[in-house]
């Protein structure tokens, strides 16, 4: 999905309905007494070939307490800041009310884009409302019929060329991965004024924002003793210590069966794709009660996703013994992420700041080993002596044949061994090629691409068909008579 969009306005001007017809089912309830949405709703909304994602939300009221209508209001104007694009709805046959300037200031001072509609417009009955519309200064008002279908059309025409540019922007702010080599070994320039993106993903309450925070400088990122204060993915670009970087604040991820509230499940949806975005996944542990299952299953999805991984430790000056702490500590590492072997493991103290030129020098080398290239000529060098070290497996009584390998691509690094049985190799002798390439090429913790690809051999003869000799030639076809009858 290419943006987002929130649908905004006073209660009862047809949000819901307009929300259905959007995503195509009935999802929200829909009545004539106002107020029935009280949080928000999310969905896939298509539109002719447009993808996005919609947002219904409660009425606007003008309330700014803790009573109910304020909670809602604080929470709609959570989903305006995060939302690409604001429709916001008045109702063409009441017209424009007070309320709707109010809202409408509010539109123009927090929204990034805001697109006016004025429903129920169907008929002669909301020609008056579509005409007061303009008093509000947000440009022409869509005609809109949420109930009949009608102005679908006009809101494809103003949504297409915001979609365009979403997708520009996404695919501008997205990692480069997977980058295929040339055939000298290079792969095309990345940029290197390019910032580098890093994710810094965890359990709740582990220090995530006080991190990001100490690294800026300032107090950009809301923080506290509560867990799970950060809803969205948040991204910050910062200058960090002469790099550029781009930090993603996640929300916190618990297990599965934990995350029952809707809002949970879209932050941890949206902080998996901060993971899917980011270039270095930092994975932050507290001290206290480190490796936990969740920490381990979210260090395996960075790594499955391809990422360079870096292990940071937080609340680290709240520890007693710290020498045999981080001995145990790195001992739990070798054993529950044998698929990261070799990654950094970094301490910190989000809340002093210490530590953290460790973790931007532990940051910089992933990511440096995420870039590595090595040239064929050593790569083919090292599997001569992997096979002479210890040579591959002879299933069903045939010796399997390395005949040589190279670099395809990196970010991750990508190797492919060209061999007589790739089907018939087992999953150690390739953990034995991985870490071979982890250990003798200085990739310690980075994901490591291996493929195994047979070439047939070529053979001239193959295709022939066979001759028959000429003095045997003349026999052909011909009974052969039994010896000593001969004449």
């Amino acid at each position: 999905m290419s943006f987002t969009l929130a649908i905004v306005g006073r209660p009862n001007v047809g949000k819901s309905t307009l929300f259905n017809r959007l995503v195509g089912k009935r999802l929200a309830l829909v009545d004539d007494q106002p107020g029935v949405t009280r949080d928000l709703r999310e969905g896939e909304a298509r539109l002719a070939d447009l993808r996005f994602a919609v947002i219904d939300t409660a009425g606007l009221e003008d309330a700014t307490d803790d009573s109910l209508p304020g909670r809602m209001r604080r929470l709609t104007e959570r989903a305006v800041d995060s939302a690409d694009v604001c429709l916001f709805v008045i109702d063409a046959r009441v017209g424009v009310t007070p309320a709707d300037h109010i809202f409408a200031e509010i539109l123009r001072k927090r929204a990034a884009h805001v697109i006016l509609a004025a429903n129920k417009a169907e008929g002669r009955a909301g020609e008056s409302g579509l005409i007061e519309a303009y008093e509000l200064g947000l440009g022409e008002p869509i005609r809109l019929s949420a109930e009949h279908g009608e102005g679908m059309t006009d809101l494809l025409d103003v949504l297409r060329p915001i979609a365009d540019a979403a997708e520009a922007q996404v695919a501008a702010a997205a990692p480069e991965t997977d980058l295929d080599l040339d055939e000298d070994g290079t792969a095309p320039d990345e940029g290197p004024d390019r910032p580098i993106q890093i994710a810094v993903v965890g359990r709740p309450n582990a220090g995530k924002s006080t991190l990001i925070n100490a690294i800026l400088g300032e107090d950009r990122l809301l923080t506290g003793p509560e867990a799970g204060i950060t809803r969205d993915a948040i991204s910050v670009t910062h200058d960090w210590g002469g790099t550029p970087v781009r930090l993603f604040d996640t929300a916190g991820m618990r297990k599965k069966a934990r995350v029952q509230e809707k809002l949970e499940k879209l932050s941890v949806a949206d902080g998996l794709r901060a993971v899917k975005f980011a270039e270095v996944v930092v994975v932050l542990l507290d001290a206290e009660i480190p490796f936990e299952t969740q920490d381990l299953r979210i260090a395996d999805l960075a790594e499955r996703e391809g990422r360079a991984v870096v292990v940071a430790v937080n609340k680290w000056d709240l520890e007693d013994e710290k020498q045999s702490r981080l001995k145990e500590l790195k001992e739990a590492f070798e054993r529950l992420l044998p698929q990261l072997r070799g990654a950094p493991l970094v301490t910190v103290s989000a809340r002093t700041g210490r530590g953290l030129d460790r973790l931007r020098d532990a940051i910089l080398r992933a990511h440096e080993v995420w870039n590595r290239r090595v040239p064929t000529a050593a790569l083919n060098r090292w599997l001569s002596g992997m096979i002479e070290a210890h040579p591959p497996p002879a299933p069903s009584g045939r010796r399997i044949r390395l005949r040589y390998a190279t670099q395809v691509k990196t970010r991750p690094p990508a190797f492919v061994v060209m061999c007589s049985n790739p089907e018939g190799m087992p999953d150690a002798y390739r953990r034995y090629l991985v870490n071979g390439l982890r250990q003798d090429f200085d990739m310690p913790g980075t994901p490591i691409r291996l493929t195994l690809r047979s070439q047939a051999d070529k053979n001239p003869y193959k295709d022939r068909k066979k001759s028959t000799p000429s003095r045997l030639r003349k026999h052909v076809g011909k009974p052969i008579a039994p010896r000593g009858k001969r004449g």
